[in-house]
């Protein structure tokens, strides 16, 4: 039963969203005949769809963005309400001469939401609802209807949002991760290509002189400075070293003198 009865709401809810835009006809009617008109019964409900991301220019659709809604909903019956759909169209925000079907201000269909909600009586309940579109910047009407039915099984189609709003491209931040790499790519693709047209056609065109060999320089020399003292005193026999403080018996070392063996003269004699 309750698949059955969400199935005949389901089909209302879709009844009512394409017939939304309509205006009411009336059909004409001969003289002789009687028109009854049955008490219309109207849902003490208010609903109310607010965008809390709007700002002072009003609501707008932002491409590849959700467009959050909240819908408010009062129940000011005496006693509770169920809230079966929520849904929506975008519609040209002009109105459309009386030769043309009233279907042909419908742009596109939202999507519609199922909801098991229960308000009761005296209550206030909030609803969200959200949608993404990928148009052309324009601007359309918005148009939100609520599915609603009473604890007699009654079911009201009931008017939540019907206002123009502006369909805006996503504003684009030279921080966004796919800016800098796109930047960084044609960055690279451009200087390659330089590097290339360079190489292939202005330097055959310009070849670059060859610089001439320039002559080795000598190597600097260095003049020693002299030392301090007796240390500056440079001779033939210098040695590096002063032998001043150097005991003579040091320096000169006695040599051994070579003495004849008396064993060699007796043979001689």
């Amino acid at each position: 039963m309750v698949a059955l009865r969400y199935s005949v709401l389901a089909a209302i809810a879709l009844r009512a969203l394409s017939v939304f835009a309509q205006e009411d006809v009336v059909p004409p009617v001969a003289d002789d005949e009687t028109v009854t008109e049955s008490p219309e019964v109207k849902l003490n409900a208010e609903i109310v769809a607010t965008f809390p991301e709007a700002d002072i220019f009003g609501v707008k659709l932002v491409n590849g963005r959700p467009t959050k809604a909240v819908v408010d909903i009062t129940n000011n019956e005496d006693q509770p309400i169920q809230v079966a759909f929520l849904g929506g169209q975008l519609m040209t925000p002009g109105e459309l001469s009386p030769d043309v079907p009233a279907y042909a201000a419908v742009i596109r269909n939202l999507s519609t939401v199922q909801y098991q909600a229960t308000i009761p009586a005296g209550e206030k309940q909030s609803l969200p609802y959200s949608f993404v579109l990928d148009m052309q910047p324009q601007d359309v009407r918005l148009h939100l209807i609520g599915v609603v039915s009473s604890a007699s099984n009654q079911i009201f189609s009931i008017g939540v949002y019907d206002e123009v709003v502006s369909i805006v491209e996503a504003p684009t931040s030279f921080l966004d991760p796919q800016i800098i790499f796109l930047y960084l790519f044609l960055s690279t693709a451009f200087a390659g290509t330089c590097y290339f047209v360079y190489k292939t056609y202005v330097e055959a065109f310009f070849p670059q002189a060859k610089k001439p060999r320039s002559a080795k320089k000598p190597k600097p020399t260095f003049e020693k400075e002299p030392l301090s003292g007796g240390e500056g005193v440079a001779s033939g026999n210098d040695k590096g070293y002063d032998e001043s403080w150097i005991p003579a018996d040091h320096i000169n070392r006695p040599t051994a003198r070579r003495v004849k063996s008396t064993a060699s003269g007796k043979v001689k004699n």
